[in-house]
Protein backbone atom coordinates (compact mmCIF):
# COMPACT_ATOMS: atom_id res chain seq x y z
CA UNK A 1 0.00 0.00 0.00
CA UNK A 2 2.61 2.42 0.94
CA UNK A 3 4.13 1.66 -2.78
CA UNK A 4 1.19 1.96 -4.31
CA UNK A 5 0.92 5.47 -2.30
CA UNK A 6 4.35 6.41 -3.64
CA UNK A 7 3.82 5.58 -7.02
CA UNK A 8 0.36 7.59 -7.28
CA UNK A 9 1.74 10.75 -5.45
CA UNK A 10 4.82 10.33 -8.32
CA UNK A 11 2.26 9.98 -11.13
CA UNK A 12 0.35 13.20 -10.01
CA UNK A 13 2.99 15.35 -9.88
CA UNK A 14 4.75 14.05 -13.31
CA UNK A 15 1.19 14.46 -14.89
CA UNK A 16 0.45 18.09 -13.92
CA UNK A 17 4.38 19.12 -14.41
CA UNK A 18 3.23 17.75 -18.26
CA UNK A 19 -0.41 18.64 -18.27
CA UNK A 20 -1.32 14.90 -18.59
CA UNK A 21 -5.04 15.52 -18.30
CA UNK A 22 -5.52 11.90 -19.08
CA UNK A 23 -3.24 10.68 -16.95
CA UNK A 24 -4.98 12.47 -13.81
CA UNK A 25 -8.17 11.30 -14.91
CA UNK A 26 -6.94 7.56 -14.86
CA UNK A 27 -5.91 7.93 -11.44
CA UNK A 28 -8.74 9.53 -9.83
CA UNK A 29 -11.01 7.34 -11.51
CA UNK A 30 -10.13 3.48 -12.02
CA UNK A 31 -7.22 3.64 -9.45
CA UNK A 32 -8.84 6.10 -6.94
CA UNK A 33 -11.34 3.28 -6.41
CA UNK A 34 -9.12 1.11 -4.75
CA UNK A 35 -8.06 3.48 -2.32
CA UNK A 36 -8.58 3.32 1.68
CA UNK A 37 -10.74 6.84 2.78
CA UNK A 38 -7.26 7.90 4.35
CA UNK A 39 -5.23 7.20 1.29
CA UNK A 40 -7.97 9.32 -0.86
CA UNK A 41 -7.56 11.90 0.98
CA UNK A 42 -3.79 12.15 1.26
CA UNK A 43 -3.78 12.09 -2.39
CA UNK A 44 -6.45 14.47 -3.05
CA UNK A 45 -4.51 16.97 -1.08
CA UNK A 46 -0.91 16.03 -3.02
CA UNK A 47 -3.08 16.86 -5.71
CA UNK A 48 -4.35 19.92 -5.13
CA UNK A 49 -0.72 21.26 -3.59
CA UNK A 50 0.83 20.01 -6.66
CA UNK A 51 -1.26 21.80 -8.71
CA UNK A 52 -1.26 25.02 -7.19
CA UNK A 53 2.25 25.21 -6.92
CA UNK A 54 2.91 24.96 -10.09
CA UNK A 55 3.61 27.45 -12.50
CA UNK A 56 1.72 26.14 -15.83
CA UNK A 57 -0.95 23.87 -14.80
CA UNK A 58 -3.72 26.53 -13.83
CA UNK A 59 -5.37 28.22 -15.52
CA UNK A 60 -5.17 26.02 -18.53
CA UNK A 61 -6.20 23.31 -16.85
CA UNK A 62 -9.92 24.59 -15.67
CA UNK A 63 -10.64 24.49 -20.12
CA UNK A 64 -10.37 20.47 -19.39
CA UNK A 65 -14.01 18.57 -18.29
CA UNK A 66 -11.56 15.46 -16.91
CA UNK A 67 -9.81 17.95 -14.91
CA UNK A 68 -12.74 19.92 -13.76
CA UNK A 69 -14.03 16.48 -12.72
CA UNK A 70 -10.72 15.64 -10.77
CA UNK A 71 -10.80 18.71 -8.97
CA UNK A 72 -14.78 18.07 -8.02
CA UNK A 73 -13.42 14.91 -6.83
CA UNK A 74 -10.64 16.01 -4.87
CA UNK A 75 -12.44 18.59 -3.37
CA UNK A 76 -14.87 16.19 -2.13
CA UNK A 77 -12.45 13.71 -0.28
CA UNK A 78 -9.84 16.48 1.92
CA UNK A 79 -8.31 15.47 5.23
CA UNK A 80 -9.47 18.70 8.27
CA UNK A 81 -6.47 20.55 6.81
CA UNK A 82 -4.78 21.31 3.54
CA UNK A 83 -0.96 23.28 3.64
CA UNK A 84 -1.68 26.45 3.60
CA UNK A 85 -5.39 26.21 2.88
CA UNK A 86 -4.43 25.34 -0.65
CA UNK A 87 -8.06 24.14 -1.45
CA UNK A 88 -9.16 27.32 -0.63
CA UNK A 89 -6.25 28.92 -2.96
CA UNK A 90 -7.90 26.38 -5.98
CA UNK A 91 -11.51 27.71 -5.34
CA UNK A 92 -10.62 31.33 -5.45
CA UNK A 93 -8.83 30.73 -8.48
CA UNK A 94 -12.20 28.51 -9.89
CA UNK A 95 -14.16 31.57 -9.20
CA UNK A 96 -12.41 33.89 -10.81
CA UNK A 97 -11.42 31.53 -13.94
CA UNK A 98 -15.53 30.98 -14.03
CA UNK A 99 -16.09 34.34 -13.45
CA UNK A 100 -13.96 36.36 -15.99
CA UNK A 101 -12.91 34.33 -18.72
CA UNK A 102 -16.41 32.22 -19.13
CA UNK A 103 -18.99 34.04 -17.36
CA UNK A 104 -20.39 31.11 -15.83
CA UNK A 105 -21.98 32.79 -12.60
CA UNK A 106 -23.93 29.89 -10.81
CA UNK A 107 -20.63 27.71 -11.50
CA UNK A 108 -18.07 30.31 -9.80
CA UNK A 109 -20.64 31.14 -6.98
CA UNK A 110 -20.57 27.52 -5.85
CA UNK A 111 -17.63 27.09 -6.07
CA UNK A 112 -16.69 30.16 -4.06
CA UNK A 113 -19.44 29.01 -1.33
CA UNK A 114 -17.89 26.06 -0.65
CA UNK A 115 -14.50 28.01 0.82
CA UNK A 116 -13.80 26.90 4.35
CA UNK A 117 -13.83 30.02 6.54
CA UNK A 118 -12.52 29.60 10.41
CA UNK A 119 -14.06 32.16 12.70
CA UNK A 120 -13.14 31.93 15.71
CA UNK A 121 -9.30 30.31 15.84
CA UNK A 122 -7.09 33.05 14.37
CA UNK A 123 -4.11 30.00 13.86
CA UNK A 124 -6.27 28.15 11.66
CA UNK A 125 -4.68 28.80 7.95
CA UNK A 126 -8.92 28.41 7.69
CA UNK A 127 -9.29 31.80 9.61
CA UNK A 128 -10.76 34.56 7.80
CA UNK A 129 -11.91 37.60 9.45
CA UNK A 130 -15.66 39.06 9.57
CA UNK A 131 -15.35 41.18 6.69
CA UNK A 132 -13.83 38.85 4.30
CA UNK A 133 -16.18 36.06 4.98
CA UNK A 134 -19.01 38.65 4.64
CA UNK A 135 -17.32 39.74 0.98
CA UNK A 136 -17.31 36.43 0.22
CA UNK A 137 -21.42 35.71 0.77
CA UNK A 138 -21.61 38.99 -1.10
CA UNK A 139 -19.64 37.79 -4.19
CA UNK A 140 -21.95 34.85 -3.91
CA UNK A 141 -25.20 36.49 -3.76
CA UNK A 142 -23.96 38.71 -6.81
CA UNK A 143 -22.85 36.03 -8.53
CA UNK A 144 -26.68 34.22 -8.18
CA UNK A 145 -28.07 37.22 -9.55
CA UNK A 146 -26.53 38.00 -12.60
CA UNK A 147 -28.58 34.33 -13.66
CA UNK A 148 -31.94 35.17 -11.71
CA UNK A 149 -31.01 32.41 -9.26
CA UNK A 150 -33.01 34.79 -6.46
CA UNK A 151 -33.59 31.87 -3.74
CA UNK A 152 -29.68 30.71 -3.47
CA UNK A 153 -28.90 34.57 -3.46
CA UNK A 154 -30.98 35.20 -0.74
CA UNK A 155 -29.58 32.09 1.22
CA UNK A 156 -26.38 34.04 0.86
CA UNK A 157 -26.76 37.50 1.52
CA UNK A 158 -29.04 36.12 4.53
CA UNK A 159 -25.35 34.81 5.78
CA UNK A 160 -23.68 38.22 4.91
CA UNK A 161 -26.48 39.69 7.22
CA UNK A 162 -26.12 37.63 9.84
CA UNK A 163 -21.89 38.47 10.33
CA UNK A 164 -22.66 42.10 9.83
CA UNK A 165 -25.53 42.01 12.49
CA UNK A 166 -23.20 40.00 14.49
CA UNK A 167 -20.19 41.80 14.32
CA UNK A 168 -21.23 45.63 13.81
CA UNK A 169 -19.94 46.54 10.46
CA UNK A 170 -21.93 49.88 9.55
CA UNK A 171 -20.99 52.88 7.68
CA UNK A 172 -23.31 55.18 9.23
CA UNK A 173 -22.19 54.83 13.12
CA UNK A 174 -20.96 57.55 15.01
CA UNK A 175 -17.26 57.34 15.69
CA UNK A 176 -16.38 54.99 13.55
CA UNK A 177 -13.36 54.88 10.83
CA UNK A 178 -15.16 54.45 7.88
CA UNK A 179 -12.36 52.86 5.63
CA UNK A 180 -13.32 52.45 1.98
CA UNK A 181 -13.03 48.42 2.05
CA UNK A 182 -15.73 48.48 4.42
CA UNK A 183 -17.86 51.25 2.87
CA UNK A 184 -17.83 49.57 -0.32
CA UNK A 185 -18.20 45.91 0.91
CA UNK A 186 -21.77 47.44 2.81
CA UNK A 187 -22.92 49.17 -0.09
CA UNK A 188 -22.39 46.22 -2.21
CA UNK A 189 -24.70 44.49 0.36
CA UNK A 190 -27.45 46.63 0.47
CA UNK A 191 -27.44 47.00 -3.43
CA UNK A 192 -27.53 42.73 -3.40
CA UNK A 193 -30.21 42.89 -0.39
CA UNK A 194 -32.11 45.45 -2.34
CA UNK A 195 -32.48 43.67 -5.59
CA UNK A 196 -33.37 40.17 -3.56
CA UNK A 197 -36.08 41.87 -2.31
CA UNK A 198 -37.41 43.39 -5.57
CA UNK A 199 -37.12 39.94 -7.11
CA UNK A 200 -39.11 38.33 -4.32
CA UNK A 201 -41.58 41.08 -5.24
CA UNK A 202 -41.19 42.63 -1.59
CA UNK A 203 -41.31 46.03 -3.04
CA UNK A 204 -41.83 48.06 -0.31
CA UNK A 205 -38.34 47.00 1.70
CA UNK A 206 -37.03 46.80 -1.95
CA UNK A 207 -37.78 50.53 -1.89
CA UNK A 208 -36.46 51.41 1.61
CA UNK A 209 -33.70 49.70 0.37
CA UNK A 210 -32.82 51.39 -2.77
CA UNK A 211 -33.55 54.82 -1.26
CA UNK A 212 -30.91 54.08 1.70
CA UNK A 213 -28.90 53.10 -1.63
CA UNK A 214 -29.49 56.65 -3.48
CA UNK A 215 -28.26 58.90 -0.08
CA UNK A 216 -24.71 56.79 -0.68
CA UNK A 217 -22.82 60.09 -1.14
CA UNK A 218 -23.03 60.91 2.45
CA UNK A 219 -20.78 58.27 2.87
CA UNK A 220 -18.66 57.67 0.06
CA UNK A 221 -18.10 59.73 -3.44
CA UNK A 222 -16.90 56.37 -5.29
CA UNK A 223 -20.07 56.10 -6.64
CA UNK A 224 -21.63 57.77 -9.74
CA UNK A 225 -23.86 60.18 -10.02
CA UNK A 226 -25.86 58.46 -12.26
CA UNK A 227 -25.79 54.96 -10.39
CA UNK A 228 -27.50 56.79 -7.17
CA UNK A 229 -30.26 58.17 -9.79
CA UNK A 230 -30.75 54.67 -11.18
CA UNK A 231 -31.16 53.26 -7.46
CA UNK A 232 -33.70 56.04 -7.18
CA UNK A 233 -35.56 55.46 -9.64
CA UNK A 234 -35.94 51.60 -8.68
CA UNK A 235 -36.93 52.98 -5.38
CA UNK A 236 -39.50 54.87 -7.19
CA UNK A 237 -40.67 52.22 -9.14
CA UNK A 238 -41.15 49.28 -5.54
CA UNK A 239 -42.67 52.18 -3.93
CA UNK A 240 -45.10 52.58 -6.81
CA UNK A 241 -45.66 48.44 -6.97
CA UNK A 242 -46.25 47.53 -3.05
CA UNK A 243 -49.61 47.31 -1.67
CA UNK A 244 -51.05 50.75 -0.37
CA UNK A 245 -50.43 51.95 2.77
CA UNK A 246 -49.34 54.35 5.56
CA UNK A 247 -46.03 53.07 5.33
CA UNK A 248 -46.62 53.31 1.07
CA UNK A 249 -47.26 56.89 1.07
CA UNK A 250 -44.40 57.68 4.01
CA UNK A 251 -41.62 55.84 0.99
CA UNK A 252 -43.07 57.57 -1.39
CA UNK A 253 -42.49 60.72 0.50
CA UNK A 254 -39.11 60.18 1.03
CA UNK A 255 -38.65 59.29 -2.29
CA UNK A 256 -40.13 62.20 -3.80
CA UNK A 257 -38.15 64.59 -1.61
CA UNK A 258 -34.84 62.89 -2.56
CA UNK A 259 -36.18 62.62 -6.06
CA UNK A 260 -36.24 66.38 -6.12
CA UNK A 261 -32.65 66.92 -4.09
CA UNK A 262 -31.07 64.33 -6.36
CA UNK A 263 -32.06 65.94 -9.39
CA UNK A 264 -30.82 68.86 -8.89
CA UNK A 265 -27.26 68.01 -7.10
CA UNK A 266 -27.27 65.81 -10.66
CA UNK A 267 -27.96 68.69 -13.38
CA UNK A 268 -25.32 70.83 -10.63
CA UNK A 269 -22.60 68.58 -11.34
CA UNK A 270 -23.18 68.38 -14.73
Amino acid sequence: TIRTMESLTQSVASAIQSSDYARLSAIFSSQWQSLGQGEQRTLASHFIKTAIASPSFFPDAFRSPQIMTVITTTLNHLPPTVENAADNTLRQKIFDFKLNDEEDYSTAARMLAGLRMEENDEGSVYYMPPIERCDVFVKVAECYLEEDLTVEAEGAVTKAGTIIEATGISISAENEVKDERTVTLMLRYKSTYARVLDANRKFLPAAMKYHDLSTAYLHTDAIDADDLLSMLGRAVTCAILSPNSAQRQRVLGLVSISSASSTMKHIFLQ
